[in-house]
């Protein structure tokens, strides 16, 4: 009896020995300009050649201004040298200004080279997103992109298994990232460590495509080594008719493939979390880590209210750091700015759900707001419906598509002491700009919070 990851690795299995890793094959490689030039020097001065270029894809999404701005010389240089190694090495590369440029987890899922059953790798390690569709997927470092440019193979120490369940419907104004704040509020940033996370439940199968990447993006804050959900109608419903999805006997074939794609009814995991969605609110991040959060209804903690010293010691160094006093209730939290975008939360039914909350409202003056597109393709349908000039008149800036405001690798970064709502997957010390305060919170929150110039819900707002 298998669970679902367990089943892919075996099914990817090209060489095993005792006291060894793994060697898997790779089913599909995406590259960015940030953590690939060193694997590209490396296959030039061993004259290699790219194993399989048709399983390569390349963009640039980190270090891309999202507005008229040049890129400052370092980025200028890793973007150059990405469109220069693509061409060389004949690999398929969405550069910035193509039609499809954009988040590399946010375009391969929308053109439908992710899909069911795959192994998928990338130097970045919200590669779990593509879990969403029941991939076997997860973040490399510089050396693992050069022998996977040079083999199309990995080696790789198999993970241990843990099955997180939700089930029941979702309150009002609760979304997917709410789940998985809810759930790293519980297990911790370590609760996964060395794990594949396999979300399970009426909750989790509730969700959209979208919103189970949101689930599975965040699955590193825990400490996973990957996140999953077994493929199901929702997701072949959304795969269909993708430019790279199987077509018409090719694609009724593979759903029957993907159908047995699914944990064996008798398989046991190494560890087992069960998650009431009806206890589960709109969760605001108020340290420095993903699991120093609360609900929006709650205050900042006490330090001395965790038992364990590093704990403690923790949430006062991240009281300091965000300038936060314990006991304040979480709406009385004042923001400079508000981001809407990320690998996480920039795809069109988050810019729906944030467009929505600002139809026909306008921001708090003086607030700084920025909505960036996961990609280009998303930017183009958003401005099809319109949704583009919802944002531009209620005060926020509509840009191009990249990571943006989620690190502080290019132009858009917070200034010192700047306090920010935040879409994103991370809040750590400087994670958008030196000095910069993150607070992670849903789409619809940061919508809302933009107008009330505090934390807010938008059933808060007049």
């Amino acid at each position: 009896m298998s669970t679902l990851s367990e089943k892919i690795w075996e099914r990817h299995v090209v060489r095993r020995a005792a006291g060894e890793p793994d060697l898997l094959y790779v089913d599909l490689h995406l590259v960015h300009e940030v953590t690939s030039p060193q694997a590209f020097e490396g296959l030039r001065a061993a004259k290699r050649p790219v194993r399989r270029p048709d399983l390569v894809l390349a963009t640039m999404d980190h270090n891309v201004p999202t507005n008229d701005q040049r890129p400052e010389e370092i980025s200028a240089r890793q973007i150059d040298a990405m469109a220069r190694n693509a061409r060389e090495f004949g690999i398929r590369c969405y550069p910035t200004g193509d039609p499809e440029q954009g988040i590399v987890h946010v375009i391969s899922p929308q053109i439908g080279l992710t899909q069911p059953g795959m192994t998928i790798v990338c130097g970045d390690s919200h590669t779990s997103t593509h879990g969403a569709l029941g991939a076997l997927a997860w973040g490399i470092g510089t050396s693992e992109i050069e022998h996977v440019l040079a083999t199309q193979t990995i080696w790789q120490t198999r993970p241990g298994t843990m099955a997180i369940t939700v089930n029941g419907e979702l309150p009002a104004e609760c979304a997917a990232k709410d789940v998985i704040l809810g759930i790293i509020a519980r297990i911790g940033t370590a609760g996964g460590n060395g794990t594949v996370i396999e979300y399970r439940g009426s909750t989790i199968r509730a969700l959209s495509i979208e919103g189970r990447m949101t689930v599975c993006n965040m699955s590193i804050e825990a400490g996973a080594r990957a996140g999953i959900v077994a493929p199901d109608d929702t997701t072949f419903a959304w795969l269909e008719g993708r430019p790279y999805a199987p077509k018409d006997e090719l694609w009724e074939r593979a759903v029957d493939e993907w159908r047995a794609l699914a944990t064996d009814a008798d398989a046991a995991f190494d560890r087992e979390v069960t998650i009431d969605a009806t206890t589960l609110r709109p969760y605001v991040t108020w340290g420095t880590n993903p699991s120093q959060s609360v609900t929006i209804d709650q205050r900042v903690p006490d330090p001395e209210s965790y038992r364990e010293d590093g704990q403690r010691d923790s949430a006062s160094r991240a009281l300091r750091y965000q300038d936060l006093r314990a006991g304040t209730p979480v709406r009385d939290i004042a923001v400079d700015a508000v981001f809407i975008g990320s690998c996480t939360n920039a795809r069109l039914e988050d810019l729906r759900a944030a467009g929505e909350v600002l139809r026909g409202r306008h921001i708090k003056r003086g607030l700084r707001a920025l909505v960036v597109p996961g990609s280009m393709r998303v930017k183009k349908d958003a401005e099809r419906e319109g949704l583009d000039r919802v944002f531009r008149e209620a005060g926020f800036e509509w840009r191009d598509a990249g990571c943006s405001m989620c690190l502080g690798m290019n132009p858009d970064i917070l200034r010192p002491g700047e306090r920010c709502a935040s879409t994103s997957n991370r809040n750590f010390e400087g994670r958008q700009g030196p000095g910069g305060r993150t607070h992670l919170v849903s789409p619809a929150v940061a919508a809302a919070t933009a107008v009330a110039g505090h934390f807010a819900l938008p059933s808060d707002l007049s």
